[in-house]
């Protein structure tokens, strides 16, 4: 049968909002029809204009607060309302911990039929000033004036800023150094429609442990007009600065970094650690960009893992090998499984570096790879997975249910693909016990979730 909506484009109501969604908007119902309103926070009613109405749904636009949350702050970022990097700046800090924990187990309920403990979310010390890594776009606005700092909400607009709150502040050394260098020499912005300019992000990387920091100019040619000056400005105005790389985006894309890169000043890569391990990290390698949570982590993987020394682990998705090796100093053998080969490459050499020799890392498929270790006469105890956004391939999954190890432990920085994931292991024989939100992103809407799987039936 089909409903019509209560509402329709151009309305104004009031309504309470329940809960909040995947991308930080506060949801609720109204006439018992789901709408989406950005800015609005649970137990809050709110005034709204509908902006769009579908079938199932609606997105209306905040106009007033009647009742406001008491969790509800002002926020701290002068940016915040145009910039689309945060999403709840509006929450404090304890009420963004508990959306958190509620949005896993709404989707462990809702999407994977899941009756799963949700452990309280493991939250920042600081939750400002983390990221080890960040990327500011630079363009030129309408009159003709420099623009740096970050894209608006859904847009390519770039919203002007000195400094982005969270950050570390080597970064936005880094972007106000170069912006400087820019207006002082006229060194133009990159435009994304007419292909012209130069510079295209400015980008900081901060060893938070070492304290040794890489700045970044990804431009659209090979030639820096000036280059002496930014980096004499660059050594006197960061501190810690070890490296300046240049890397050169010559494709009409949105896509932030090209192929070649080159060092103007320094060191190839700069140095960090997680936990007793060190790792080199170059201008386009991976790395966590929360340092501090990631250890929070990934001791929670190995704590799920339960490793007593003599298991042999596999890990899926395994990208430049950081969980496989922090695995490894507490089993007999790790296999890392990775489908992206200069990741596996960089795994080699960060097992090498840490000497690590008991971590082995495999090129391929894990659909494919796991069946050939079985074939192999590997029987892993313990099989880890930490796959993208979209979730396990179910020809994965499958593959590692046939494998049949003890537990699984999943890693996920998506609860609804956690969720479906889930609920097919369960079909599978394996059941979820704990799920741990890990706050790897405060501010936003993201959270990540380690989850412990046990074997439910053993082979005959």
């Amino acid at each position: 049968m089909k409903i019509k909506p209560p509402v329709k484009q151009g309305d104004n109501i009031v309504m309470q909002i329940s809960g909040l969604g995947s991308s930080g908007e506060g949801v609720g119902k109204y006439e018992g029809f789901t709408v989406f309103v950005k800015g609005a926070l649970p137990e809050e009613e709110v005034c709204v204009k509908i902006t769009l109405v579908k079938k199932s749904y609606a997105i209306g636009a905040l106009q007033e607060v009647v009742k406001p949350s008491a969790e509800r702050v002002e926020p701290a970022c002068p940016v915040y309302k145009e910039c689309g990097g945060c999403q709840l700046q509006h929450l404090s800090y304890k009420g963004q911990l508990e959306c958190k924990r509620e949005q896993v187990q709404a989707a462990l309920g809702r999407i994977g039929h899941l009756d799963i403990e949700v452990m309280p979310v493991l939250g920042a010390n600081d939750p400002w000033n983390y990221r080890n890594k960040m990327q500011f776009p630079a363009a030129m606005n309408a009159e003709g004036e420099l623009q740096i700092g970050c894209y608006a909400t859904a847009t390519h607009s770039v919203i002007d800023t000195d400094a982005c709150m969270i950050s570390k502040e080597a970064n936005n050394a880094i972007m106000k150094t170069v912006r400087t260098w820019m207006k002082h020499y006229n060194i133009s912005a990159y435009d994304e429609k007419t292909g012209k300019g130069l510079v295209r992000h400015i980008m900081g990387r901060v060893g938070v442990h070492s304290g040794e920091v890489m700045a970044v100019i990804i431009t659209s040619g090979y030639d820096i007009p000036h280059r002496g000056v930014l980096i004499e400005w660059l050594k006197r105005h960061v501190p810690g600065l070890v490296s300046v790389v240049q890397n050169i985006n010559k494709k009409q894309t949105n896509v932030v970094m090209g192929s070649k890169t080159r060092v103007l000043y320094g060191a190839e890569a700069i140095k960090d650690s997680l936990g007793t391990l060190s790792f080199n990290i170059s201008a386009q390698a991976f790395f966590q960009v929360n340092s501090e949570q990631a250890e929070k982590l990934y001791n929670k993987a190995l704590e799920f893992a339960a490793l007593g020394g003599k298991e042999t682990v596999v890990d899926v998705y395994c990208g430049t090998g950081t969980i496989s090796l922090y695995l490894a100093r507490h089993a007999k053998q790790v296999y890392g499984i990775e489908i992206v080969a200069p990741a596996i490459e960089n795994a080699k050499k960060n097992a090498e570096e840490n000497k690590c020799s008991n971590a082995e890392f495999v090129c391929g498929d894990a659909a494919v790879e796991l069946p050939k270790l079985l074939a192999g006469g590997v029987r892993p105890d313990v099989v880890v997975v930490d796959p993208p956004r979209a979730g396990c391939e179910q020809k994965v999954l499958a593959a590692i249910a046939e494998v049949q190890p003890e537990r699984v432990v999943y890693v996920s920085c998506n609860p609804a693909s956690l969720a479906r994931d889930l609920a097919f292991m369960n079909e599978h024989g394996y059941k979820a016990l704990v799920a741990q939100p890990v706050d790897m992103f405060p501010m936003t809407s993201h959270v990540e979730s380690v989850v412990l799987l046990n074997r439910m039936v053993k082979p005959f």
